[in-house]
């Protein structure tokens, strides 16, 4: 569990997720040009694969090859993780 906090300690890696949230199932050039141009982020393609072997290490990103393409899913089961061990109380709005 420690591994998806300090995966989440990152803004970018945040926005990472917030864009695989939005439309799963992207290439790393696509979630560049998303960073780029939503976000003003100019992350190199190595620093962005770095954040996203962060986020597989910690099993929120799960990655699939298709021919010369590699594709991000967005693994929302850690989070679930942590909202069964700290539930919210029932009167929380």
């Amino acid at each position: 569990m420690a591994d998806v906090y300090r995966a989440l300690d990152d803004e970018t890696r945040r926005l990472v997720l917030d864009e695989l949230a939005a439309r799963d199932g992207q290439t790393l050039f696509e979630i560049c040009t998303v960073l780029l141009t939503r976000h003003g982020r100019t992350s190199t393609r190595q620093a962005v694969s770095q954040h996203l072997a962060v986020l597989e290490e910690a099993g929120l990103v799960v990655t699939e090859r298709r021919g010369r393409s590699k594709f991000h899913h967005f693994d929302r089961s850690p989070l679930a993780e942590i909202a069964r061990r700290w539930p919210l109380p029932e009167d929380v709005p």
